[in-house]
């Protein structure tokens, strides 16, 4: 790339998640509270509103396909990453928790004061997704869901 080559304006608009079973991850989203978009896809794609960007579902398979890589060894451990959902106050944050387990979700760590001066807990979706479920200091939620920080 050229030096005088405008760069494109950066954004995070999608994250997609593989799943093995359609049904059951759509039936686990829509359970915890998030708001289908798209329904037309039927069972081949899913999209989730989360107040910013979306989480998209996929069958694993064929999300190893489009970008190329292998469908196998599914990784079982951690993955290097973490979805978040920043919540307002501890309270939220056990609740969230709770919520997410009622609904299937596994529990990894039950909430507990950071070493930040937050509070945080995980819980893995039914493919094993990594869910923080987060007070972070200087975090500030918004009416329409979205976080901002300082500058």
């Amino acid at each position: 790339m050229s030096n005088d080559m405008k760069a494109p304006t950066p954004r995070l608009t999608v994250i997609s998640l593989g799943v093995s079973d359609m049904k059951a991850s759509i039936a686990f989203y829509e359970a915890l509270g998030f708001v289908r978009k798209c329904r037309g896809t039927g069972e081949e794609v899913a999209f989730f509103d989360t107040g910013g960007t979306m989480v998209g579902l996929y069958p694993w398979h064929l999300l190893a396909a489009d970008a190329t890589l292998p469908e196998q060894p599914r990784p079982t451990a951690f993955r290097g990453m973490t979805l978040a959902w920043n919540c307002r106050s501890n309270e939220e944050v056990d609740a969230v928790l709770a919520f997410a387990v009622s609904k299937g979700a596994s529990l990894l760590k039950p909430a507990q004061a950071t070493h930040y001066g937050g509070y945080c807990g995980y819980f893995t979706d039914p493919d094993g997704h990594a869910w923080e479920a987060v007070v972070a200091p200087g975090f500030v939620i918004g009416r329409d869901r979205r976080v901002s920080l300082p500058d």
